[in-house]
């Protein structure tokens, strides 16, 4: 088909040629319409009209190469979808299982920290009244050791000093005798 053009196009003259010519004969004051002139016109027209039939041929077949490209592409291009899809579907097959268990242990851990809040704020309210309750004991206890001394000292003191009055009372009644 390619051929065919190029050997139409040889036996022509180019088109530029071809006005030329006409532009000459027009400009020569010949505006006579012989048949010669007619016929040089009709193959003018048929000339470019098959040059314009091969041009379109020619445009209609690339686009159809390009379309056909387009095609291949979209089919390649599917494909590559199908695969894409099928990868990211497994890999959130694989993770699924993970997130859930990862999003329970920290919704877990969420509500554990809100129950170990108010637990810790008692822990330290119960440790400072330990602490406290320790302090007040041992405050106590050191009490009662310096009142048990002080009894101790008191008792031993009475213990004396009945015992000086019995010895002194013994001595005066062993004087009467």
């Amino acid at each position: 088909m390619m051929q065919t053009e190029q050997s139409q196009e040889a036996a022509q003259p180019p088109p530029q040629q071809q006005q030329q010519q006409l532009m000459l004969q027009n400009s020569s004051g010949s505006l006579s319409f012989s048949s010669n002139m007619s016929r040089e016109d009709e193959e003018m027209s048929r000339s470019a009209l098959s040059t314009f039939r091969a041009k379109e041929e020619e445009i209609e077949r690339k686009k159809m190469e390009v379309r056909e490209k387009v095609q291949a592409q979209l089919g390649r291009v599917e494909e590559e979808t199908k695969r894409l899809a099928t990868i990211r579907e497994e890999l959130e097959g694989l993770s699924d299982p993970m997130r859930k268990d990862v999003s329970q242990v920290r919704k877990r851990i969420d509500a554990i920290n809100k129950e170990l809040k108010p637990l810790g704020h008692t822990c330290q309210k119960k440790e400072k009244e330990y602490r406290d309750a320790l302090e007040a004991f041992n405050e106590k206890n050191r009490e009662k050791v310096q009142l048990i001394t002080k009894l101790m000292e008191l008792v031993s003191e009475s213990e004396k000093t009945r015992m000086k009055k019995l010895e002194e009372l013994s001595k005066n009644i062993e004087s009467l005798k």
